[in-house]
């Protein structure tokens, strides 16, 4: 069991707010993501991307626009080329589209429609849609800028449930380098430092692929090496991070934490969420995250699950908390972030967790954007009327999105649509 969160404080940094429109507000449990935002590497640019399609790109100091489109799907995740200077949006919709944008005015360089390969969605809901789940982008060997992203596809004909993915290697032109389709559903990418491994987590493998991290050749997408926490179910990995020739690893399917050398080879794990007994339920949570670093890891935990039923109301020990670990597997430091954390900004050393509503407690001191130094621990926090659901960090530069959120068993609405941006210096 990890140590008791310090008592927090606001950090008094002032996240400016910039209204971003309209928005149905979550509700007690966590939604999808339904929101995008991004810092250039400079701090000087930031770019949202909303649910309805809108993206926008700002200055980061007066928040006055530079340049408004509408992306052809819901915008759902934001990177840029920086040498190309180009802003890539994700997309959750119709086409799963990859939209390449000017980056100072906003002109579409190109664009991909992932549905074309993972195909179309066979029900008029949004779990069904062509999905783009993640964009990674870095240096091949070769010095070329490359952006790879990894889509997927949801399908189910009674008790029959089926995924289709393709994970890609683009060149900043927007030609498709290679390929790599399974069935089953990935979840996150990391290319490492020197641009030659690319590596893939599978969340769902309920299929012919039945494994949980997959790493590629960069340069072709061929398959380098596969690794498994080897658990029953379909449940698999959470998230991957590569920290040198090592790879981070959060196991959805044993709930532990592990670092991997070359070819798979085990250095240590952690227990970060396992089953656990309390008050005679067996409770779980799942690592949703994890971030490696100069030899340093940290892995980010989510809701309380119980093994026999859907409801509970108790709570896993260990649910909402960030813990960091030291090269050989020691524990460094733990705190907790409260709420459920959509996605992990990181630059450097340094962490920024948008954490949203604990549909457990509905306590909304949980709604805060939190940040924590890899080596030492927590650095900061700003509380937020709504719900914080992304976030971005570049050059002391922190950008978060707040949503609006209506828990079942009150009568008012907390928070807004909105963009909230600061300095961490």
């Amino acid at each position: 069991m990890m140590a008791e969160p310090a008592p927090e404080h606001d950090s008094g940094i002032d996240l400016r707010r910039r209204p971003l429109g309209e928005i149905e507000p979550a509700r007690s449990r966590h939604m999808w993501t339904r929101s995008a935002v991004g810092v250039a590497e400079s701090g000087d640019l930031v770019v949202t991307g909303e649910w309805d399609g809108t993206v926008t790109a700002r200055d980061s100091d007066s928040l006055e626009t530079r340049w408004t489109v509408d992306h052809p799907d819901h915008a759902v995740g934001i990177t840029s080329l920086e040498t190309d200077e180009t802003i890539v949006v994700a997309g959750r919709g119709d086409t799963g589209a990859i939209v390449a944008y000017d980056t100072e005015t906003g002109e579409q360089r190109w664009r991909y429609d992932t549905a074309d390969d993972v195909g179309e969605a066979v029900k008029d809901t949004v779990f069904y849609l062509p999905y783009v789940v993640a964009l990674e982008t870095g240096t091949d060997a070769d010095g070329n800028e490359r952006l790879y992203a990894a889509a997927r596809r949801y399908e189910r004909d009674g008790e029959t449930r089926q995924w289709h993915s393709t994970v890609y290697a683009f060149d900043t032109d927007g030609e498709v380098c290679w390929t790599y389709e399974t069935d089953a559903s990935p979840i996150a990418l990391d290319l490492d430092a020197d641009g030659e491994r690319l590596a893939v987590g599978y969340n769902r493998c309920m299929g012919d692929h039945d494994t949980g991290l997959v790493v590629l050749e960069a340069e072709s997408g061929e398959l380098a090496w596969t690794w498994d926490p080897g658990t029953d179910g379909d449940r698999r990995v959470g998230d991957v991070s590569f920290d040198g020739e090592a790879i981070a690893v959060s196991s959805h399917g044993d709930k532990r934490g592990y670092l991997l050398g070359p070819g798979g080879a085990e250095r240590w794990h952690v227990d970060l969420a396992v089953e656990t007994e309390i008050e005679g339920e067996t409770l779980y949570a799942y690592p949703n995250h994890a971030y490696a670093n100069d030899g340093r890891v940290a892995f980010v935990t989510g809701n309380t699950y119980a093994a026999e039923s859907r409801e509970t109301e108790s709570r896993h020990p260990n649910e909402h908390r960030v813990a960091a670990f030291d090269a050989d597997g020691e524990l460094l430091w733990d705190d907790a972030v409260r709420g459920f954390v959509h996605g992990l900004a990181t630059d450097g050393d340094r962490l920024v967790a948008p954490c949203a509503q604990n549909f457990r407690v509905r306590d909304p001191d949980t709604h805060a954007v939190r940040w924590f130094d890899l080596e030492s621990g927590p650095n900061g926090c700003e509380r937020i009327d709504g719900i914080a659901t992304a976030a971005a960090v570049a050059d002391d530069t922190v950008a978060a999105i707040e949503e609006p959120v209506a828990y079942h068993d009150e009568g008012e609405t907390r928070g807004a649509y909105a963009l909230r941006i600061g300095s961490l210096e």
